[in-house]
């Protein structure tokens, strides 16, 4: 068994959520299956072109680290040319940036064949301008850690050859988005109801997508367990919901990483409504806010309600009173929640009590497919039943309707 790779973080400070950022490296890094080694902060008022935070602090480094074996994490986004500065600078140590990590992480939870294709294109594009050089310069930018991805393949290959590579994997997932496409047309056409879960990642939304469902969902306590966007069916008193789960954000979660899985985020785009799941125990404000951002840039237009997950791990904590407090594990709040998803809904469907006489059973029972008997019972003159229509299915039904 090979030895647990070691990261050391360089932490430029721009402001008070640069803690954030920080406990996020470290969360990553462990994702990642790797160890973390320590730490090193900068404040950075202006950004060096060559280095991103000057000689002075890398030789403080450099002086920190000496022989030790560690990769150094950049805990924001370098260019090609500080990558390799910064990496000179300490002796030849490998340099990795947030999205390269980050991109090691998708690389390493891809499981779906779209996945994985999203996965090495996202690579390709990041690691295409920073083939600029051979040998030991190119070595230093490739794999991210460990060396999973594009890493596994020979980078110091030809450019055209890579360039070829990224409009393979371009076209297949264009034919890959149209049988996405077409699918959540067929959802729109059998008027099947959709409900994301987006939010942060390790928030709880698989855990809370099976205590829904009664499904057994991938779950693990790391960030982005869970990559590939998953589907179950579940009931709200009788009315059949599909949950989708997608895939988790992040705080400047990069652009092209957001773009390179827009087609897996198209469920979260077309959705009836959304459940932004956020931890209860951590900063949801800040996990709020990312997610409320991502899903601005994606084009996200849905109703969606707020969910509060882990209150069991935040006793005391006192929430706006529209957020729905939950506990996915322990099973807490959640017929709370259940009863919120029809009221978020309440222009889809129409909750009504119906009066069927017996001489027209055999007209309903044509159109009953359409409606979710709630309660039925038998009268003298016919069938008294309470239950709920969706609004498009409505009128067939008028004549039924309770006076």
């Amino acid at each position: 068994m090979s030895e647990q790779e070691r990261i050391y973080i360089i932490q430029p400070i721009f402001g008070s959520r640069s803690d954030v950022l920080h406990a996020e490296a470290v969360s990553l890094i462990e994702s990642a299956g790797a160890a973390y080694a320590g730490t090193i902060y900068q404040t950075v008022r202006d950004i060096h072109p060559a280095t991103y935070i000057g000689e002075g602090k890398l030789a403080e480094l450099k002086e920190r680290i000496g022989d030790l074996d560690v990769t150094v994490l950049f805990n924001g986004e370098l260019s090609p040319s500080q990558t390799l500065n910064i990496s000179k600078a300490l002796g030849g140590k490998k340099v990795i940036d947030r999205t390269t990590l980050i991109l090691d992480i998708f690389a390493l939870r891809a499981e779906s064949s779209e996945g994985k294709l999203q996965v090495e294109l996202a690579q390709l594009k990041y690691l295409y301008p920073r083939l600029k050089g051979k040998g030991e310069a190119l070595s230093r930018l490739g794999g991210g850690i460990g060396t999973r991805g594009p890493g596994e393949t020979r980078l110091e290959t030809d450019r055209r050859h890579i360039r070829a590579r990224i409009h393979t994997l371009e076209e297949r997932l264009k034919e890959t988005e149209k049988r996405r496409m077409l699918l959540t047309e067929r959802r729109k056409k059998d008027r099947v109801t959709t409900i994301a879960l987006v939010g942060y990642t390790n928030t709880g939304k698989s855990t809370l997508m099976n205590a829904l469902t009664g499904s057994d969902v991938f779950v693990k306590n790391a960030l982005f367990a869970t990559l590939d966007p998953t589907a179950r069916a579940f009931t709200i008193e009788g009315v059949p919901f599909l949950l989708v789960d997608t895939v988790g954000f992040l705080q400047e979660l990069p652009t092209s990483l957001i773009e390179a899985f827009h087609s897996t985020l198209e469920s979260a785009l077309h959705c009836d409504l959304a459940l932004i799941v956020c931890d209860a125990a951590g900063d949801y404000e800040v996990q709020l806010e990312t997610t409320l951002h991502t899903l601005k840039e994606l084009g996200f237009h849905s109703p969606y309600l707020v969910v509060m997950n882990k209150c069991d791990l935040a006793a005391g904590t006192r929430f706006p009173r529209d957020y729905v407090e939950i506990s996915a594990k322990t099973g807490s709040g959640l017929d709370d929640l259940k009863r919120r998803i029809p009221e978020a809904l309440r222009d889809k469907f129409v909750r009504a009590n119906l009066s069927v006489p017996y001489a027209e059973m055999a007209a309903y029972s044509a159109i009953r497919a359409d409606l979710s008997e709630l309660t039925v019972s038998y009268t003298e003159t016919g069938a008294e039943i309470s239950a709920v229509i969706p609004a498009v299915y409505a009128e067939k039904f008028r004549r039924f309707f309770k006076k």
